[in-house]
């Protein structure tokens, strides 16, 4: 199994999205106050610049319009986008790290192995020696790619916002990697899935968990975040790490040290 916490706890873009406690999402000091937070992993999503560099940002392009995949990876830098080998090298190695591949329109023109898959396939084989590793993805079929490229590699399927629960289930198992991160959004009221059409959240856990998969749910906060946990969720990818970490009773303070 990927996780064994209860449940692991996965701090998204760094410390969380946007700006928490002072720092910018996907920035280096973001991930290291994550890390000296009591996080077990970090979300870190990854794209390639026009250089075929790796770089960590969650936007295909900048405020002026420039996309990432267009420009190179010094001017990327100078953009202040961090680069991935920089976190890595940085992050204390006892820190997981979850992948968010992303994968862009010129990847279409490439071979997998040339592509946003296949760079980040080769650095992240190489990460899962001295960490847990995580390789997942909105685009499903960018999955089947680091099967074949790394097969080794334990892969998730990331599904968007309000992604119907039954559609989701299912796919992971025939897609078969190894974890579904689904969003909290899910497991709301949906204009498609209203929540009398919805399985509980404990039913969905026992599903995968039948199936040998793990369910990862991310964006849940508050009352959402507790209930995940108490549902037996294997992790949760929160925003403000240090408010979720109080929340599930893992932070200074609640009992004596950082869990």
């Amino acid at each position: 199994m990927i996780f064994s916490g209860h449940p692991t706890v996965i701090g998204h873009r760094g410390s969380g999205s946007g700006v928490v406690d002072g720092h910018d999402e996907n920035t280096l000091a973001s991930f290291l106050a994550a890390a000296e937070g009591g996080v077990d992993w970090v979300e870190v999503d990854v794209r390639r610049t026009g250089d075929d560099g790796l770089v960590v940002r969650h936007n295909a392009a900048y405020d002026d319009g420039a996309h990432v995949a267009d420009v190179g990876s010094a001017a990327a830098a100078a953009r202040g986008t961090l680069g991935l080998d920089d976190l890595l090298d940085a992050l204390p190695q006892s820190v997981g790290v979850h992948f968010d591949l992303k994968t862009c329109i010129d990847d279409a023109l490439l071979a997998p192995e040339v592509s946003t898959v296949g760079l980040l396939a080769r650095v992240a084989s190489v990460e899962a020696g001295r960490r847990p590793v995580l390789v997942a993805s909105f685009d499903p079929a960018a999955l089947l790619a680091v099967r074949e490229l790394a097969p080794d590699l334990a892969t998730g399927w990331t599904t968007w916002t309000s992604f119907p629960t039954e559609h989701a289930v299912a796919a992971v198992a025939h897609l078969d990697v190894q974890v579904l991160a689904l969003h909290q959004g899910s497991l709301r009221e949906t204009g498609y899935e209203p929540l009398d059409n919805q399985r509980d959240l404990d039913k969905i856990v026992d599903h995968l968990h039948k199936a040998r998969r793990q369910l990862l749910v991310w964006c849940p906060g508050g009352a959402e975040l507790v209930r995940a946990a108490g549902a037996g969720v294997d992790a949760v990818c929160v925003d403000d790490v240090a408010a979720s970490l109080a929340e599930l009773g893992r932070s200074e303070g609640a009992d004596g040290a950082t869990g």
